[in-house]
């Protein structure tokens, strides 16, 4: 997780390039983002893998963007086996950078709660999950825990976008291997004033 985001900026595992305007397409939407806070996780091959609405609202935007296949940044490493051992974390260490480069699934909620405003998910689909699927149109107003889309086969991530001044709290752990369950509490908005 990450807060005060910029457009562009630095941050996350061995200072990897996060860019909001690319993970969000450069949709002029992706601007309403800039200082917010990001929270990105992993979807093992064994986790859910359909999305389902955090908060009860409107779909703004809906769309899906073509992105790299199996597309890794190059470690240290790579070369004689014998000499050197390549580093196979790449697809985790990634994660930022394949937020901006993989296919990816974009659909921004405007929340019923003026509290929270609008509200990017952006489902990342990693290594050989290069199909996301889409269930919402735009304009379509959904309750939270609703159906979203979904990835289809093998592991995945996730992000979710908030806007400057939105406050959370009761995020998962970060290192802690265990799935929230589908329709389950990820966060829940900080009471006014504190």
């Amino acid at each position: 997780m990450e807060h005060g985001v910029k457009l562009r900026d630095r941050f996350f595992a061995k200072g990897q390039p996060y860019s909001l305007l690319d993970m969000l397409a450069h949709d002029p939407l992706a601007r309403e983002f800039a200082g917010g806070t990001v929270y990105q996780a992993f979807l093992s091959a064994l986790s859910h893998h359909r999305w389902h609405s955090p908060v009860s609202g409107t779909v703004r935007r809906a769309f899906v963007e073509d992105g790299t296949y199996f597309s890794e940044p190059l470690f240290e490493g790579v070369g004689d086996p014998a000499v050197h051992e390549i580093d196979t974390r790449g697809i985790t260490v990634a994660q930022g950078y394949l937020s901006a480069m993989a296919t990816r699934a974009i659909i921004v909620l405007e929340a019923d709660n003026p509290r929270i405003g609008l509200l990017a998910f952006v489902g990342i689909g990693m290594d050989e999950v290069s199909t996301c699927e889409i269930t919402v149109d735009e304009g379509q107003h959904l309750e939270k825990g609703q159906d979203l889309g979904m990835f289809h086969f093998g592991g995945s991530s996730h992000c979710l976008i908030f806007q400057n001044g939105v406050r959370m709290e009761g995020f998962p752990v970060v290192g802690r291997e265990e799935n929230v369950p589908a329709r389950g509490k990820l966060a829940v908005l900080k009471p006014q004033g504190s």
